[in-house]
C-alpha cells in the first residue's frame, strides 16, 4: 500500500497592506476548501509570520518551519513551510532535518527543505526501510531580467530531490522568460499541472486584470519520484468577505482587496509502497 498528501502553496503577497487580515482570510480559505497535510508560502513578512503564528490552529495543528524572524536577515519576506501533525501522526511518519539552502540570487531568495520520512513503524512501509521524501520550497528570482538566475536556481532544487531520491518542488517559479518554459522537463522532473491539465492554462497570477503584465501561471508544483492524482486552483477572496474587521477597513479605503495577487495550487501526491525497498 502506498500513501499520499496534499500540498498547497501560495505566495501571500508581502507588499500588500493588512498583513494580518491577509493571514486570516488565506487560514480561512484552507481550512474551509483545501484540506491541506503541507503548506508551502512565499512572501511571508515579518507581520504576516507573526500573524500565522499566534493563530490558534497553527499552534494547534501545525509543524512550522520558522518560530521567529531569525531566517530573515536583510530581506523583508521569506517563505514558510508548514507540516500537519495530524498527517503526520496518523500516518506513522517522522518530521525530519528542515533547512534553507542558499542559492544564487539577485533578491536573496533560497531553496526552503524539509524531510518527511516514512520509518520502519510506518503502516505505508511494513517494516521496509526507512522513505525519505524531501519538500522543497521555492520563491525564485522575479521580473524578465537578462541574464535571469532561474535556470541555475532550480536544477539545485532538482539535485537535492536527486539526492532524497523522491521529493516535490513548489512554489513561486515566476517564468516571465521563454527560456522557463522548460525549465521543470529539463530538470528530470514533472510538471504536475501540464501533467494532469495540459489544455488548461491555470493561471495563478493576473486573473483580476490589475497588473501590467498578461495572466500567467507564475506557481507551479513538480516532482521527483512521486505520482500526482489530482490538482487544481485555490482560489482567492476579497478581503471584504473574510471578517468583520476586515470589512471595516476595506470599506473605509474603497477597494476590494484580495488577499493575495496569486492564486494558489493544491495537488495530491502519492507514493507507491514498493518505493521503500529501493537503495
Amino acid at each position: 500500500m502506498g500513501g499520499s498528501f496534499r500540498l498547497v502553496s501560495r505566495n501571500v503577497n508581502a507588499d500588500a497592506s493588512l498583513p494580518n487580515s491577509r493571514i486570516s482570510a488565506l487560514l480561512q480559505v484552507i481550512q474551509t476548501t483545501a484540506a491541506a497535510d503541507i503548506l508551502f508560502l512565499q512572501e511571508v513578512s515579518r507581520e504576516a509570520l507573526t500573524a500565522l503564528l499566534e493563530e490558534s490552529w497553527i499552534q494547534q495543528n501545525w509543524y512550522a518551519s520558522d518560530i521567529d524572524a531569525s531566517a530573515f536577515g536583510n530581506q523583508n519576506f521569506i517563505s514558510i513551510t508548514l507540516v500537519s501533525k495530524f498527517w503526520l501522526a496518523n500516518n506513522g511518519i517522522l518530521l525530519g532535518a528542515i533547512w534553507r539552502v542558499s542559492i544564487s540570487s539577485r533578491f536573496g531568495r533560497d531553496a526552503l527543505c524539509c524531510d518527511v520520512i516514512l520509518n520502519s513503524s510506518s503502516k505505508h512501509t511494513s517494516g521496509r526501510s526507512p522513505l525519505p521524501i524531501r519538500l522543497i520550497n521555492v520563491h525564485l528570482d522575479s521580473l524578465p531580467i537578462n541574464p535571469s538566475l532561474r535556470p541555475h536556481q532550480l536544477p539545485i532544487g532538482a539535485s537535492y530531490l536527486s539526492a532524497a531520491g523522491c521529493g516535490v518542488v513548489a512554489g513561486d517559479f515566476n517564468p516571465v522568460l521563454p527560456e522557463d518554459d522548460d525549465l521543470v522537463r529539463t530538470n528530470n522532473l514533472v510538471n504536475t499541472w501540464a501533467h494532469l491539465h495540459p489544455n488548461e492554462p491555470g493561471h495563478t497570477w493576473g486573473v483580476y486584470g490589475e497588473q501590467s503584465f498578461p495572466p500567467n501561471r507564475l506557481d507551479k508544483v513538480a516532482l521527483f519520484n512521486l505520482t500526482p492524482s489530482g490538482m487544481g486552483i485555490v482560489q482567492t477572496r476579497e478581503l471584504g468577505h473574510c471578517g468583520e474587521k476586515t470589512l471595516i477597513d476595506i470599506t473605509e479605503s474603497g477597494s476590494k482587496a484580495h488577499f493575495s495577487d496569486h492564486l494558489g495550487l493544491w495537488c495530491d501526491v502519492g507514493w507507491a509502497e514498493d518505493q521503500s525497498q529501493r537503495e
